[in-house]
């Protein structure tokens, strides 16, 4: 078995265990608990551990320094409730810096982490504890959210700004702390302040436990692959000019794979991402969509892709020629190198889905090259559906299975049924040239239930710990406010009929309810398929379907439904999630379009505390940031 030389597996050395080690270049520290390491060198903008035997020997001297400083830091942390403990503590040093880089024949400043683009990759086992340190060196504020990460008993550090934090502001640390329990597979972080995560992510790699096997054959060589969108303006400024405009965004000016725009743009031909790769290999490549409102469709020329891991959860393997990921989604596929020796092309392109919305339509490209490849050869070209090709997206969500039969909730406590879409509001602005640009000087929104979230000006979490009153309800409706066709004859006279209401709501979930929830696409401005991330958890998809949900003929499936954290619901369609309120906090529901989620696609879970401390949401952490 040959190690990949940049995302590669820990290897046992026990001789090692329990020496600290501290990498400079990406802040790393690491104090091994269990006799693990991992290993990799910065390739491209992929960072993880390198330990060898003399790095650790010249690292002893710091091992009393280290070992006082995380007794130091256990005093400042969580504190209160220990459990879930990690089998190791992997600790983080993030700074929020920005760098310059040029790109599509213009240079231009970007918000990072440590001065790396994409983000450095966190690597983990299954049950670490893991530490992140984030100073934030620019002037905009930021947080960091860990997506797919449930947060269990550690809802402080999940991330959503104004959630369940107030941002980190210029000049200011924040260290958060969790553990991954029972988790294991390819996520990600990413920014959760304004538009800022269109340049601020990264990979979140967790492998299984030591000397727990992959449920497939181990690959030779294992690649992150982060799709990603890329602007020349500042994210930040786009962000309020789309929103004063009251129109919708324009589309990026690039697609990326691993930050690279690759051929097909201006400026871009050797800026290209390429994987070496030998014949007659088999190769895990952990895809994640990045991007900020795109989805989006990725292939290989020539190359089958078997899925063996959605949302960081086994499923059974299922083979296609395409996956289409959503913002949030992640994909992990097997590829084997049975092809002639050549160069092949990488692709990946838009997934649209609504009418009328203009998208960036020129593919990003990067490189599958044979050993043996003629230099500078033409790349085989990638076959991508067309960009509202719903039927291959089906196809693909079809073929999604956990990889064992699972214990779904048959019995529910709490049904739920939520509308999500568009809105246009009514112009109230003196200067409507320049505030209405939607349909028939309209205002863009967007809602759950008929209700557009409004975040508050403190922390939800904080609000709802210190009993703090005003700034929310706890009257979230279980089901739209008013009935109709929601698909098919939804009001759609302009702006009169198409309004929202405005209002930071929430649900209250009793510990421990068994939840369902149907999520209802509407054709109010256009029917389009929405990814819905729910925070602290994941959730079963036990049914999906076109048209209207009606209970009497939808089918589900409560043997083997896929595990997710991000769901597409269906363009005109329909999805039926199920999860356990289990985990006590104030957990975000959102479209992962961060347009979507501007303008209002959102609200908030409180799930009430059990009994006992192991179902009770801790105190919050000494450094939490304030408003």
């Amino acid at each position: 078995m040959k190690a990949d030389k940049h995302n590669t597996p820990p290897q046992t050395l026990s001789f090692l265990h329990l020496l600290p080690y501290k990498n400079g270049e990406n802040g790393l520290i690491t104090l091994l608990k269990t006799p693990i390491s991992t290993t990799s060198t910065l390739h491209s903008q992929h960072f993880s551990l390198s330990l060898s035997l003399s790095l650790y020997m010249a690292n002893l001297a710091t091992l009393f320094t280290v070992l006082l400083s995380l007794l130091c830091y256990s005093q400042t942390g969580f504190g209160l409730v220990q459990w879930p403990g990690g089998t190791s503590t992997r600790f983080y040093d993030f700074k929020v810096q920005t760098m310059r880089v040029t790109k599509l024949c213009n240079t231009k400043e970007i918000v990072t982490i440590n001065g790396m683009f994409p983000g450095p990759v966190v690597y983990a086992q299954e049950d670490d504890r893991v530490i992140v340190k984030v100073t934030n060196e620019t002037p905009y504020n930021t947080t960091i959210h860990w997506h797919g990460i449930r947060q269990r008993l550690s809802c402080w550090s999940d991330g959503p700004s104004y959630i369940t934090q107030c941002p980190i502001q210029a000049g200011q640390t924040f260290t958060y702390e969790f553990t991954i329990v029972k988790q294991k597979g390819t996520l990600l972080w990413h920014a959760h302040v304004s538009w800022l995560r269109g340049t601020v992510y990264g990979a979140i790699v967790v492998y299984p436990k030591t000397g727990v096997p992959y449920p497939f054959k181990y690959p030779y060589e294992e690649h992150i692959i982060l799709l990603g969108e890329y602007w020349l303006k500042d994210l930040v400024q786009l962000e309020r000019q789309v929103l004063a405009s009251g129109g919708g965004p324009p589309p990026a000016n690039a697609f990326t794979i691993n930050g690279h725009p690759g051929p097909n743009y201006n400026c871009s031909k050797n800026d290209v991402y390429k994987i070496d790769v030998v014949p007659g290999k088999t190769y895990l490549l952990r895809v994640i969509n990045a991007g900020l409102n795109m989805e989006n469709f990725f292939a290989i020329a020539h190359h089958k892709l078997t899925i063996v891991e959605v949302d960081a959860e086994y499923t059974k393997p299922f083979t296609t020629d395409r996956v289409m990921l959503g913002p949030g989604q992640t994909i992990n596929v097997l590829v084997t190198t049975d092809q002639p020796i050549g160069k092949y092309s990488m692709a990946m392109g838009a997934y649209m889905s609504a009418k009328g919305v203009k998208f960036q339509n020129i593919s990003a490209i990067a490189y599958f090259q044979y050993l043996g490849a003629v230099p500078n050869s033409i790349a085989l070209p990638a076959q991508l559906p067309s960009f509202n090709d719903n039927l291959a997206v089906k196809t693909v969500m079809d073929g999604l299975r956990s990889l064992n039969p699972v214990n779904v909730s048959k019995e529910i406590d709490t049904n739920l049924f939520y509308t999500i879409g568009l809105n246009v509001q009514k112009c109230r602005s003196k200067t409507p040239k320049n505030n209405c640009q939607a349909t028939n000087n309209g205002v863009l929104a967007a809602s759950m239930n008929n209700i557009s979230f409004i975040r508050p000006n403190i922390s939800l979490l904080e609000a709802y710990y210190k009993k703090i009153n005003g700034y929310y309800t706890e009257d979230f409706p279980d089901v739209p406010l008013k009935f109709y066709d929601f698909v098919n004859g939804a009001p759609n006279n302009i702006p009169n009929d198409t309004q929202a209401l405005n209002g930071t709501r929430t649900k209250v979930l009793e510990y421990g309810t068994r939840v369902q929830v149907i999520l209802q696409d509407t054709g109010t401005v256009s029917t389009e398929n929405h990814p819905i991330h729910l925070h602290g958890f994941s959730f079963y998809v036990v049914g999906y379907g076109t048209g209207n949900y009606d209970p009497q003929t939808a089918n589900f499936n409560l043997v083997d439904p896929p595990y997710m954290n991000t769901i597409g619901v269906p363009v005109g369609g329909w999805a039926a999630i199920r999860f356990v309120a289990d985990n006590p906090g104030v957990w975000f529901m959102h479209c992962h379009l961060e347009i979507h989620l501007s303008w209002g696609l959102s609200m908030v879970f409180i799930v009430k505390n059990g009994h006992g401390e192991l179902e009770t949401l801790p105190h919050p952490p000494a450094d939490l940031p304030l408003c």
